[in-house]
């Protein structure tokens, strides 16, 4: 199993979960983070740590976020690693909780 961003990262693109990775599964794209699943080792320290509760377990995935376990397949593909914590978007707070952000995903 591995844990999944959802949707509600978008926008938001808090780090927090990044310091607390033991095997650096997560990468960055312009407003969004990625899982490597292939890299994940199921550890449950990212999660907590999200403020916007953006991380899930793969077997907790609802069916209308089904999709992006392979988005974030994808993704972490073509973004680079990131393992350190940067400061969240100055707008972040007022993105977390909102509907329909996937068509705001940059690549």
């Amino acid at each position: 199993m591995t844990f999944v961003v959802i949707e509600n990262c978008i926008k938001c693109k808090y780090t927090d979960c990044v310091e607390v990775c033991p095997v650096d599964c997560f990468h960055e794209g312009p407003n969004f983070l990625a899982i490597d699943p292939d890299e994940c080792i199921d550890c449950t320290l990212c999660e907590p740590e999200c403020p916007a509760k953006a991380i899930v377990a793969e077997d907790d995935l609802p069916p209308e976020q089904a999709h992006f376990l392979k988005l974030n397949k994808d993704l972490a593909r073509q973004w680079p690693v990131i393992t350190e914590k940067k400061d969240a978007p100055p707008d972040a707070a007022e993105w977390d909780g909102k509907p329909n952000k996937l068509p705001l995903l940059e690549k």
